[in-house]
Parts: C-alpha cells; structure tokens; sequence
C-alpha cells in the first residue's frame, strides 16, 4: 500500500501530512452542511465538557464513602486513639519523609522598633541552603516567657506584609502574643521563579508558583505540602531557640493557604497545642463538587485514594484546643466545614474534650473579618493560658518593603541557595540512577515498566465493551463519516468519527488522537483524508478532556484519586481499538494509531498495555518525563504526565516496551516544547534503542529529525507495511 503525500520542504512536513500528525487550524466553513457533534441534541450527553471532572469525581466519592463508613465505626476513645496512628501513618507516607534536622543558622538581618514592640526581620534555613524569610514581633517588657503563634499566610505576593493579615498580626501582639509571621514558598521574599528585570515572578502569581513546580514534584512521587509543612516546623523549631518563647504555649493560624499550612503543621508536630485555620477547612467531598482542587500544595499525593480529607488533619490532633475559622461566602463550602466540624467533635467527645474544640463563622467572603479575628483572639487566649483584651484594636500598617529580611527583597538576589526545584531536582537524580541501575536487566526491566506503568498511571483494562451508539453519517466524496458515541470507562461516553472508505471490503485502520479532538484533521480534503483515499479506515475519537469531552478537569483530581489523565485516555484508545476490531470491515492484524503532540504519552501508554496495536506514530512527542523535572522551566502539558512516575519508568521506557512492534517518532519535542537537540534525543533514547536492537529489529524504531534528509515514500511504506 502507497500513500499519496504532498511533498513539503523538510522531510517533517511530508511525514506529516501522510500519517495524519499536522497540527491543523483549518477553518470549518465546509460544516455548514455538516454537524459532526456526537453530543448534538441528546439529552444524556448534553453536559460533555464536565464528563472528565465528574468522572474523576465519582471516584473520588467511592473512596471518601469508604472512609466515612470506617469514620462512623470509632466509638470510643480507643477507637480513636486507633485511627489517628493509621492517618499519621498514611500522612507521612504520602507527605513524608521529612528530611533530618539541620541546624537553623538563623540571622536576625534588621530590627524595627515600633511603639510598645518591636520586630525582628529573621532569616533560618529549614533545610541546608533553603532560607525561611519572616519577622518576629515581640511585644516590650516581657519578663516572663509568652506564648507564640506562627504565623502562616494565604495566596498574596507579599505574604504577610498584606494589610488584612497585619491586623491580625499586630493585634495579637498588642495582647501580648509574640507572633512569628513567615514567607511560605513562591510568596513574599520567597519567590522561586523571580525575574530581577520585571520584578516578579516569570510565571505568575502565588497559587501559579505552588503549581508550577508542584507539578514537578508530583511527577518524581512527592507532594508539595512537604516542603509548606517542614518550613513551619522548623519556624516552630526557632521559636523554641529564643529565651521569651514558652515551649508549652505554642498557636498556628493562617487564612486561606495559611489556613492548608496550619492544618497541616499541626497535623505533624505535636508541639502545636493551640490550631486556628482560617478560611480553609471543608472536605474533599464538597471541595470537589464545588471549586475542584486548588493549587499543588493543596493536594496530597494520592491523598484522597488513601482515605485522608480535611477531617483527618483536626482529628489526628485531637483533643488539643482547635478552632475552625469560616465565613458563609467563601469559596471553600461552608457546608463541608459544618460536616468536618460535627464529625470532628465525635472524636474530641470521646476524649471528653468537645470544649477544646470549636467554629466560628461570618457571613462574609473569602478573608478575615472582625468577627472571626476576635475570635481568633479570645481562642488563643484561652487555650494559651494568656487572658486579656479579646477585640480588634486601633493598629498602625507598615510598608510591605518595612518587613523585608533581605537586602534586595528576594532571597534568589540576596542569598542565593537553594529552591524547591533544585532539592526535588537532587532528590529526582536519585530515581534516575535507579531507573537507569535497572535498565541494565532489560528483559527483567521492561516486566516491571508494564506493571508499574500500570499502576502509576492508573489504567484499567476494559472489559465487556458495549456496542457503539451509531448517530448518523455523512456521505463525502469516495468514503462516509460515521459518528458514533462508544462507552467510556465510567458513565462518560467517547465521541468518535469513523471515516470509511467505499468498498465492499477489508481495510487497514488508523486511529487519529489530536489533543484538539476528533475535528483537528476532520476536513474534506484534510490529513485525515488522505489516508482514506488510500485505503485506510481512520477513527478520530475525542478521548476523555478532549473535543466534546474538554472543558474542565483537573490534572490535580486524578493525582488525588492515584490515577492520572494519560492513564484514563489510554483506556480510551484500547476502547476504540476494541471497537475496529469488532468491525468486519477492518483488518484486525493492522490496527496503527497516531498521536499529537500531548496526546503521545497516553497513546504510549496504550500500545504497552494492548498489544493489538500494532504499530503506532508519535508527532511532536514529550522526549520524556525526566526533562520535565530537571529543567527549572517547561511548557509540556502535566495533563500527558503521570504522577509517580520517575519512581519506575519514563516514556523511553515504555518506548522500549513496544518492540518489537512498530514506532515512529518525529519531530520530538523538549520540555519547552521545542525540537529536541539531536543530544537530548542520543541521551533519552539510548534505553529503547538497545531493546529493539535486543530484539533483533533496529530498523523497527525510527526516529526522524527536523532536519533528517531521507526518501518520504521508503519512511512511509516502512510503517505502514
């Protein structure tokens, strides 16, 4: 079989426009006659771009169902006692470990005297070389030792040096409180990706720096919140070195993202006898029904699938005194801070301590309001054994530049040291050595690549496919649009196009995956068509956040559940070869399928757990997961990566795992998503390289550069053969 290809200047063009790969923008003014919307006018369907979150949703739910029903089992204070081992065994397991404790080398860098205070700028690192910016205010004429409270702020630039949290701030000095306010990472003098020329973060604001590199760290298997929750114990760790501090009368609050700190620092050191989280607590339950999951430090690596929400973090410490701080308004629901409270209260009732637990809510929106800061007052006044003046007093803002531990405003110009990225960088390096220590057994290798791939990813095997919802066809020159809606892996369904050709007949198949859906190539005289035209039937299916299916979805929900995107489309994928195969007008034995751009990883993904695929192309591919990690910026979608994956396999890996079957890939593309250098491609693909030539067909593994010069037709009837 031959292709008729249109020849290009460069061979990448020409492969393209044959094997159906080009990234095409064409405008649809052909469908004017035509509506090829699988979803158009049938109700069921009628919600398609929330099929993806819904989906990942109902698991979700399956997994909070089962820890509700072990939850409504504790009775006594046994019981409890018995449930909170088993969450800190599960928090450190998918938050931990902490690394070892080393010294602080704390600075004082400046002091502000202000009147009846004064505020310590402090600088300590929590880790070698990883400095911790804050201040600490302390109130005049201490004599004896005082209660503290760490400080932990929410999504705003300038951490703590915002207005509404230097109310809070400096009321609790006034009655008395020293306060140790500290920069969470990617806020405040903490900025991981600052540019000295803007001024800024080169990749945006707060919550968009927590998810850049989280998304680094979720691929090399660790949660962000480490890093959040190791910096506020060690903050507590200084507290405890300085002379006015009481060690047994140490407080945490923080709203918002300070509001996710405290819980979380709380839930892990015993020292904190006193929590008030602010404007965060709900439960995953609501969260997901509601707004969905925030940014990476929000959401545990595979927290939701190891049974840990909200409530957990306030009843592992139970019965010490413990506040919720809500308003009505917020974006986090209020419903699900009413639930995790009463549940909360059964374990503190069986200590019988419900006193030393309480909420307070405001109607108001996301942030503090007097209510909930007087609140906030008299709760640590309480339980910190410190009375006084539980009201909001007449304070004085300082300049955010007045609070400024360093020099230049930014630890990266001043200090230097190291970033969240350069440690899980390290850390990552570590996999790698591992990874490619077992590449060494290939045979015994690539068998734990299969199974760990699998679980990584969280692919399911289909089974017992349901027949394709036929919904109607066009007739085109020479071939039909079939469209059809196949069963997906839960109650979401596959929108597909199947381009068939005329003829009573057998045909090869190509199944299309554009990360724009099935209307990318779907065009009369488009890519797609061409392949008709010579013979092929061609599927182009909007596998699940796709076309008809894209819209929302989070990357971040599947992390939670254990699963990931890439997994859950290659599902997809096998559904839709499943589908031809069942066809009698489709050559079983020659099922290929070509992927896009980050379409690729999921395809890869596919071909290893389906052997019936028997030849696949990869355009513009992802080189690699590693190449994500390692390089202090990307561009690749995290919605093709898997989380956890470093910890087993990479995409060369699975390369490998294709042989002796058929590949071809072009143009593949570095983390910027820019052609990989002919070096980049050597390194990562040496692996897969030395398996297909284990196997004795080199030849089957073809890699095309940008600027290769080789004959078109031989690379094309090389893979379609």
């Amino acid at each position: 079989m031959r292709v008729l290809i249109r020849i290009k200047t460069n061979l990448l063009s020409c492969v393209l426009f044959l094997l159906v790969f080009l990234l095409s923008k064409g405008d649809f003014a052909f469908a004017q006659k035509e509506n090829l919307e699988v979803f158009n006018r049938w109700i069921e369907w009628s919600d398609g771009r929330n099929m993806l979150v819904h989906h990942l949703n109902k698991q979700a739910f399956g997994y909070l169902d089962l820890r509700d029903e072990e939850i409504s089992r504790l009775r006594t204070k046994e019981d409890w006692i018995g449930r909170q081992q088993k969450v800190k065994d599960i928090l450190m397991e998918i938050v931990g470990p902490f690394p070892e404790k080393t010294p602080l080398n704390a600075k004082i860098t400046g002091v502000v005297r202000k009147d009846g205070y004064r505020i310590e700028k402090i600088i300590y690192e929590s880790m070698p070389n990883f400095y911790v910016t804050g201040c600490l205010f302390i109130p005049d004429g201490i004599i004896e030792k005082r209660p503290a409270i760490l400080n932990v702020i929410g999504h705003t630039d300038i951490a703590f040096r915002g207005k509404s949290y230097q109310i809070l701030i400096h009321n609790l000095v006034k009655k008395g409180f020293i306060v140790f306010a500290i920069d969470p990472v990617g806020q405040g003098e903490r900025l991981q990706y600052y540019d000295p020329e803007k001024k800024a973060s080169s990749v945006g604001g707060a919550t968009s720096e927590h998810s850049y590199v989280g998304r680094q760290c979720f691929i090399s298997g660790v949660s962000l919140g480490r890093y959040f929750t190791w910096d506020g114990i060690r903050g507590i760790d200084y507290l405890l070195t300085r002379s006015e501090v009481d060690p047994e009368r140490i407080g945490v609050t923080g709203l918002s993202g300070g509001g996710t700190q405290t819980a979380y620092i709380s839930a892990f050191d015993e020292r904190v006898k006193a929590a008030a989280p602010a404007c965060y607590i709900t439960g995953f339950r609501r969260l997901l029904e509601s707004i969905g999951p925030q940014d990476a430090e929000q959401n545990f690596y595979h927290g939701v699938s190891s049974g840990i929400t909200h409530a957990d973090l306030l009843e592992v410490r139970a019965p010490k005194p413990t506040l919720i701080v809500t308003t009505t308004r917020d974006f986090f629901s209020i419903q699900g801070a009413r639930e995790t409270f009463r549940e909360v209260m059964n374990a503190y009732k069986a200590f019988g301590k419900e006193e030393n637990l309480d909420n307070v809510e405001d109607d108001s929106g996301h942030g503090y309001t007097q209510k909930n800061r007087e609140a906030i007052y008299a709760f640590f006044q309480k339980h910190l054994d410190f009375p006084g003046n539980p009201f909001d007093e007449e304070i004085e803002i300082l300049e955010p530049e007045e609070l400024n531990a360093t020099a230049t405003g930014q630890v990266s110009t001043s200090l230097g040291g190291e970033s969240v990225f350069s440690i899980n960088k390290k850390e990552t390096q570590k996999l790698i050595e591992k990874l490619e220590d077992s590449r060494r057994d290939i045979e015994q290798h690539l068998s734990k690549v299969q199974i760990k791939a699998k679980e990584l990813s969280g692919y399911i095997t289909p089974s017992g496919e349901d027949e394709p919802i036929f919904r109607g066809r066009y007739r085109r020159d020479g071939y039909s649009v079939e469209m059809y809606a196949l069963q997906g892996e839960g109650d979401y369904v596959i929108p597909i196009l199947l381009m068939v050709p005329d003829g009573d007949r057998k045909f090869p198949a190509v199944i299309y995956i554009h990360p724009e859906g099935k209307y990318a190539e779907a065009s009369p005289d488009g890519q797609i068509e061409e392949l008709i035209k010579r013979g092929f039937i061609v599927a182009a299916p909007d596998v699940i956040g796709t076309g008809e299916t894209g819209g929302r979805g989070s990357s971040f929900g599947a992390v939670l559940i254990g699963r990931s995107i890439a997994g859950i489309q290659a599902g997809d994928i096998v559904r839709v070869s499943n589908m031809l195969k069942n066809r009698s007008d489709v050559e079983t034995e020659k099922i290929g399928a070509v992927a896009v751009d980050e379409m690729c990883p999921a395809l890869l993904h596919a071909a290893v757990f389906d052997q019936s695929i028997s030849r696949i192309a990869l355009m513009g591919s992802p080189i690699s997961y590693r190449s994500i990690v390692m390089n202090r910026f990307y561009e690749i979608n995290f919605s093709c990566a898997v989380a956890g994956a470093l910890t087993a396999y990479d995409l060369p890996d699975l390369i490998g795992c294709i042989a002796p079957r058929k590949i071809l890939l072009a143009q593949l593309k570095d983390q910027m998503k820019e052609t990989a250098s002919r070096e980049l491609i050597e390194e990562e693909l040496k692996f897969p390289r030395s398996v297909y030539s284990l196997r004795k067909v080199p030849e089957n593994l073809k890699i095309l550069e940008f600027e290769s010069d080789q004959d078109t037709d031989s690379i094309i009837n090389w893979w379609i053969e």
